[in-house]
């Protein structure tokens, strides 16, 4: 049997690391995106991706930006929560979708994250669900 780390994140904090997180990846402003960043990854932070991997707030910011770019901004999808976010102890998960301007979902992937005890993401895993079309 494992041991809990006693570490028990708080329902509030639960649903603002989600928001947060969903709201970095539309900041159109370079220097307000990095701030989020900080404020939202550990310093050696890694985020997960089917082939690739992404460690401390350079290479986060550097992704962030480039999706940002791609699919806000070229692609005008807007990156929304599905509204399923739960958590508990040092884990949160939920759905978040690229979709168009009607409303149509062009691509999802669920999300879960590890967190410190000062509420930072340790780890980062997205899992597609649903493939972006080409």
């Amino acid at each position: 049997m494992t041991q809990s780390t006693g570490y028990e994140l708080r329902p509030a904090t639960i649903e603002d690391i989600a928001r947060r997180y969903v709201a970095v990846w539309s900041e159109p402003d370079a220097g307000e995106r990095r701030a989020a960043i900080a404020a939202l990854w550990a310093e050696d932070g890694v985020e997960f991706v089917e082939g690739a991997r992404f460690r401390g707030h350079d290479e986060l910011e550097a992704r962030i930006a480039e999706a940002y770019d791609e699919f806000v901004v070229r692609r005008e999808y807007a990156v929304v929560s599905e509204g399923d976010v739960f958590g508990h102890h040092d884990a949160v998960t939920f759905t978040v979708r690229l979709e168009t301007s009607g409303g149509d979902v062009a691509w999802a992937a669920r999300v879960f994250l590890v967190v410190g005890e000062d509420d930072l993401i340790r780890y980062d895993y997205q899992f597609t669900v649903q493939p972006l079309q080409a």
